[in-house]
C-alpha cells in the first residue's frame, strides 16, 4: 500500500477529484485496498474526472483514446474530444525556457516573437514568430515545470494500477502493463526531437507517391538549428482547420478532389509506408490559403509491418464480402495471444455483427464503426491484438468522421477501389520488386534441385514399407482412456455373464454338496463383480 503513504497531497486532491465525481468503485478501492466488482465510471463521468486533475491526466485520457482495442467506443469517443482547459503561461517564464534551451538571448534568434500564444495544451504553447533570416515560424515552448509534473502523476498512475491489478479486472487487462506503455508514452511526448524526427519522416515518405500529387501536400519545415527537448521551431503554416474552410458549394468538385487526396494521403501512409499521423482530427489537418492539404502535430505516429498491413487489407475485403469466418481467421492471424480462445464463438460473433449489413449499400457501411466493432469482438473472446491495431482503429475512425464531415456524400469504398491493384501489387513484389523477383527465383531453383530427390525417398519409402505416419491429434489421450473404460467394463460384463451362466449350469446338475458350494461361490463372485460395475458407472456419470 506504498501508494497510500506518498504523494500525499496530491492523493488527497485525487480522492477529492474522485469522489466529487461520484465514481464509488474507485473510492473503496483508495480507501479500503479492495473492492467487490470493478465498476468503471460513465465516459462522462471519467471524462470529467482527467479534467479536473489537470493537464497530465488530459494527456493521459488522449493516450487511452487510441486504444480502442481495450476500451468501448463510447469510451473512445469520449476521450478523443478530450482538452485540458489550462492558462497560458506567462511570457516571462516562457522567455526563461527559450533562453535556456536556445542558450542565447531570444533577440539574437528570432527577429520578431509574439509574447501571445496561438494555442496552449498539456505539454506545450505555440508561438508565433519570425527568424532572423525573415522566415515566418511556428515555435513551441514546453511548460516550464511539465517534467516534474509529469513524473509525479507518474508514480500516482503506476500506484492506481497497482491497486487496480489486485482485482479480477486489473489481472484481466494487466493493467501494470498497460500503466507503463501509458507512461512511457507520456515521457516521450516531453521529448520534441521525437515528434520533430517524425514529422521530417512523413515528409520525406510523402514526397513520391503514384496516388497523388505531393506537391498538394504540406508537413511543416523543422528547423533543427533551433530545435530541442523543449523547443521545436517548424515552418509557420498560414491556413485555418479543414472543417473551417471556406468552400463555396458551386465548387463540390473541389470538395471532393480535397477529399480523395486526404484518403490517399493517409492510405499511403497506412498501407504502402506503414508509418503513418495517427491523430488526423479536424484540428490536425489544415486547408490553407493557396489551396493545399497540411498535415501537422505529429508526435503521435503508428507503425505497421508488412505482414500486418497485408492482413488488414484482407480484412478490409472480409468485411465488404460479409465473411465472418474470414475475419475469424485473420484475427487469429493478428493476435499476439489467443489462449483459450474458442474458434467457433468467434466466428459466431462475427457472424452476428456483420449480419446487419446485409441489406446495407457499400455507401451505407461506416467502416471506422465496423473496424471498433471488430475490436469490440475481439475482447470479448479474450484475443490479444497487438497494441498498432487501435492506433489504425482510431486512425481510420478519425479519419472517416473528418472526411464526413467535410463532404457528407463520401464513399470509402469508392476510394479504396483504385487502389487496391496497386496495393496488392505491393504485397506481393514489394516496394522495390526486383530484389522479391530475386529471391523467388532462388527459391524456385532450390525447389526445382531438391524436388526430385525428395520425391525419389518418398517413393522409395513408400515402395519397401518403410515410411511411418507421425500424427498428432489433440485431445487424443482422454478419448483412449474412455475406450480402455469401455473395453474394461465391457470385459467384466463378459466375465459376470459367464459366471452367472457357469454357475447356473452346476446348480442345475449338481449331484454332490461340493458342486452346490462352486455354484454358490461362482453366484456370489457374479454378484460382487455386477454390484461393483454397477457402482463404477452411476459414480462415472455415465449411467443413462
Amino acid at each position: 500500500m506504498v501508494f497510500l503513504t506518498q504523494n500525499t497531497s496530491r492523493q488527497r486532491e485525487i480522492l477529492e477529484v474522485v469522489f466529487r465525481n461520484g465514481w464509488d468503485y474507485m473510492r473503496r478501492l483508495l480507501t479500503v485496498g479492495k473492492a467487490e466488482s470493478p465498476e468503471l465510471p460513465t465516459p462522462t463521468v471519467l471524462r470529467n474526472i482527467l479534467v479536473d486533475l489537470g493537464p497530465v491526466y488530459v494527456k493521459f485520457g488522449q493516450l487511452l483514446s487510441t486504444r480502442p482495442d481495450i476500451i468501448p467506443a463510447d469510451y473512445v469517443e469520449a476521450l478523443t474530444a478530450l482538452q485540458a482547459n489550462v492558462p497560458s503561461v506567462a511570457w516571462s517564464r516562457i522567455e526563461g525556457v527559450l533562453k535556456d534551451q536556445l542558450n542565447a538571448p531570444v533577440e539574437d534568434i528570432f527577429s520578431e516573437f509574439n509574447r501571445e500564444p496561438v494555442a496552449a495544451g498539456s505539454i506545450a504553447q505555440t508561438h508565433r514568430a519570425t527568424l532572423k533570416n525573415g522566415q515566418e515560424v511556428a515555435v513551441k515552448v514546453q511548460r516550464p515545470g511539465i517534467d516534474q509534473v509529469v513524473e509525479q502523476d507518474i508514480a500516482l498512475i503506476k500506484g492506481v494500477a497497482d491497486l487496480v491489478s489486485r482485482t479480477d479486472f486489473g489481472e484481466d487487462y494487466d493493467v501494470v502493463a498497460l500503466a507503463e506503455e501509458f507512461t512511457n508514452a507520456l515521457r516521450a511526448e516531453l521529448d520534441f526531437t521525437q515528434e520533430a524526427g517524425y514529422t521530417d519522416q512523413l515528409r520525406s515518405n510523402l514526397t513520391n507517391s503514384r496516388w497523388f500529387d505531393t506537391k498538394q501536400v504540406v508537413i511543416p519545415k523543422i528547423y533543427w538549428d533551433v530545435t530541442t527537448e523543449k523547443l521545436m521551431v517548424m515552418e509557420w503554416l498560414e491556413g485555418c482547420p479543414i472543417l473551417e474552410a471556406d468552400i463555396p458549394e458551386s465548387q463540390e468538385k473541389r470538395r471532393q478532389e480535397i477529399t480523395t487526396l486526404l484518403f490517399r494521403v493517409f492510405f499511403q501512409q497506412i498501407y504502402l509506408d506503414g508509418f503513418f499521423h495517427a491523430d488526423p482530427h479536424p484540428g490536425n489537418i489544415f486547408y490553407l490559403q493557396d489551396g493545399r492539404i497540411a498535415l501537422i502535430d505529429c508526435g503521435m505516429i503508428g507503425r505497421l509491418d508488412p505482414r500486418t498491413q497485408q492482413i488488414l487489407t484482407e480484412m478490409l475485403l472480409a468485411v465488404v464480402d460479409i465473411d465472418a469466418q474470414r475475419c475469424s481467421e485473420l484475427t487469429l492471424e493478428l493476435s499476439e495471444s489467443a489462449v483459450g480462445v474458442n474458434l467457433t464463438n468467434l466466428e459466431n460473433d462475427y457472424d452476428r455483427m456483420l449480419r446487419k449489413y446485409y441489406n446495407l449499400s457499400i455507401s451505407q457501411i461506416n467502416f471506422s464503426e465496423v473496424f471498433y466493432e471488430i475490436l469490440e469482438v475481439s475482447r470479448k473472446n479474450n484475443v490479444k491484438l497487438p497494441s498498432n491495431m487501435g492506433l489504425y482503429a482510431k486512425s481510420l475512425a478519425n479519419l472517416e468522421g473528418l472526411a464526413r464531415g467535410f463532404n457528407p456524400e463520401v464513399n470509402l469504398l469508392e476510394e479504396v477501389k483504385p487502389l487496391m491493384t496497386d496495393l496488392f501489387r505491393n504485397q506481393i513484389f514489394g516496394s522495390n520488386p526486383i530484389p522479391t523477383l530475386l529471391r523467388t527465383t532462388l527459391d524456385l531453383k532450390s525447389l526445382s534441385l531438391q524436388g526430385p530427390r525428395q520425391l525419389e525417398l518418398l517413393l522409395d519409402r513408400v515402395t519397401s514399407e518403410t515410411i511411418s505416419w507421425n500424427l498428432n491429434i489433440r485431445e487424443l489421450d482422454s478419448l483412449r482412456k474412455s475406450l480402455d473404460d469401455s473395453a474394461n467394463r465391457l470385459s467384466f460384463s463378459i466375465i459376470v455373464a459367464a459366471l452367472i451362466i457357469g454357475a447356473a449350469t452346476i446348480s442345475a446338475n449338481a449331484q454332490t454338496p461340493q458342486l452346490s458350494l462352486i455354484s454358490n461361490v461362482l453366484f456370489a463372485a457374479a454378484s460382487f463383480i455386477g454390484f461393483w460395475l454397477i457402482v463404477s458407472i452411476w459414480r462415472s456419470g455415465r449411467l443413462k
